[in-house]
């Protein structure tokens, strides 16, 4: 008989050693984002105002009415690599870096130049145009008000008086600089308004400098702090009042139906906050207590007004995806990313857009008479094309302007019906 302690001995050595069995426990690494192999575009030093369109030579200089240059991929392929692109780009870019950590409030009176106050008074009066033209009334339409029209015709007929208060004495200087400006309210043939029209605004402030009217050392942060925030609030009474379509709308898949620039100027001015951080947008008291302050915050809470639904997840899927972000500064970045590629980078956009002598085209982009003699004399004809070379034939293609109501017009619809006071929560929120 074998003894108990050998027996013992043999049962414990059957029984299998589990410690090399069990895997070694290690902390989970963080799965690593993809990066986005786009830099982050810089800023392009900005060229000095030509010597021969200041108030005293602009006699010799040949001014041109603005018209459009890009008829064709090939053409858009020269613009992108032209030095006018590069000067766009330090233009605006060069504006968002003056205000970078700056509130609007740090913009006073005393800071404002004589340009700015002319400028500032401009869209005052321009204000003032809404009331002459009242919209019609459309029977709860929810499509753009026609009475818009009259709206532009009156802007147009003061715009040479404009720029003759803010120092420009040629006709001709006139007629290119306020081509920019008449462009920058919207289009009289659709009624509608877009972030290609607030591009417009930024392009007669930049033909401004063009004429040595605008000094950037002086003049960049009262223009994104205090005459941009004008310009906004003016377009969003024209918006409100006219039920302007959005122009080239993505729906929800696109970051504003409206503007573009608010969001790239309000991240500058966020860039380096201690407290105020990019999830900031989905609380309402921090849009309340600092929107006057910041356009970014400013603009949500906008979008957020105009709205009949309740969430940025659903009204604004792209921007509640931005707002996950880390820092501001990988916002910053990324607007300017999206200017470069979805502003100047689409052809669909820039298609539309309007060159002179202040913003000249590239050689050998299309002749002014392929383009036509205006941009609203093309709008009448641009459909009048075969869409069965879009491709798939599932939709239309970025060329048509297929009218898109306005959400803001289902917003004031549902106020003035009394069913605005509270926005509609979706079921499964």
């Amino acid at each position: 008989m074998m003894p108990s302690s050998t027996t013992d001995h043999a049962s414990a050595a059957s029984i299998p050693n589990l410690k090399d069995r069990i895997p070694k426990l290690e902390p989970r690494r963080r799965r690593q984002t993809p990066a986005n192999p786009t830099p982050y575009p810089s800023t392009p030093a900005l060229p000095a105002p030509p010597a021969g369109t200041n108030s005293a030579t602009q006699a010799s200089w040949e001014f041109k009415t603005p018209s459009r240059r890009i008829l064709s991929p090939h053409d858009h392929e020269l613009f992108q690599s032209s030095q006018t692109a590069e000067l766009i780009q330090a233009w605006i870019f060069g504006i968002a870096d003056a205000v970078v950590d700056t509130p609007c409030s740090a913009v006073k009176d005393a800071d404002l130049t004589p340009t700015v106050q002319s400028i500032l008074s401009i869209l005052d009066e321009a204000e003032t145009f809404v009331s002459r033209s009242p919209p019609d009334e459309q029977g709860g339409s929810r499509f753009g008000n026609k009475a818009f029209r009259g709206f532009l015709d009156l802007a147009r007929d003061v715009s040479p008086r404009w720029h003759r208060q803010m120092g420009v004495p040629s006709d001709a200087a006139i007629d290119e600089a306020s081509t920019y400006l008449d462009h920058s309210f919207g289009n009289k043939n659709r009624i509608d308004y877009g972030s290609g029209h607030e591009l417009n605004f930024f392009m007669w402030l930049l033909c401004l400098y063009q004429l040595h009217l605008i000094e950037p050392s002086t003049d960049f942060k009262p223009l994104a702090l205090r005459v941009f925030p004008r310009y906004l609030a003016l377009m969003r009474i024209v918006q409100l009042s006219y039920y302007l379509e959005p122009a080239g709308s993505h729906g929800v898949w696109g970051l504003d139906d409206y503007q573009f620039l608010p969001f790239l100027f309000g991240a500058s001015q966020l860039l380096h906050h201690p407290y105020i951080t990019p999830r900031a947008i989905h609380q309402d008291l921090m849009l309340e207590e600092h929107g006057d302050e910041f356009l970014y915050l400013n603009q949500v809470s906008f979008v957020n007004s105009t709205k009949t639904v309740k969430g940025l997840r659903w009204h604004s899927p792209m921007l509640d995806d931005i707002s996950s972000s880390r820092s501001w500064s990988k916002i910053d970045g990324g607007m300017r990313r999206m200017f470069v590629a979805e502003v100047l980078g689409k052809l669909p956009v820039m298609q539309h857009f309007l060159f002179g002598s202040l913003i000249p085209a590239a050689e050998n982009m299309g002749t002014d008479e392929e383009a036509g003699a205006s941009e609203d004399a093309a709008e009448v004809t641009q459909h009048e094309h075969d869409h069965a070379k879009h491709g798939d034939g599932t939709g239309w293609g970025d060329c048509c302007g297929i009218k898109v109501p306005s959400s803001i017009a289902a917003a004031q619809e549902m106020k003035k019906r009394g069913q605005g006071q509270s926005l509609r929560r979706i079921p499964f929120d």
